[in-house]
């Protein structure tokens, strides 16, 4: 794999919240997404997904619990764990799906 900016990757994408596929590693999906200021729903998953801030700040919810995720975290959301984003979300988020 060549040497990738997930923060250059993001820009072109259409809007805010479309993950784009950078590529795969074993079962892993990786993707990158432009996080936008909105809210974003409740989701659950049948994987782990890890969210990755590489630029600004993933305001995310569990339950009650808000976790803000900052540049150079990741968030290990298990399968079957609700999630949500909150609003004020911003800047790059890769998505590693296993």
């Amino acid at each position: 794999m060549p040497l990738l900016s997930f923060d250059l990757l993001s820009l072109p994408l259409p809007a805010p919240w479309q993950s784009s596929l950078v590529g795969q590693v074993g079962p892993a999906r990786i993707k990158v997404l432009r996080m936008g200021p909105q809210s974003y729903p409740e989701e659950t998953h049948d994987y782990n997904e890890g969210l990755l801030v590489t630029q600004g700040c993933l305001r995310l919810g569990l339950g009650e619990a808000i976790v803000e995720v900052l540049p150079g975290q990741m968030y290990l959301v298990e399968a079957g764990q609700a999630h949500s984003v909150l609003p004020g979300s911003h800047g790059t988020l890769v998505i590693i799906d296993v």
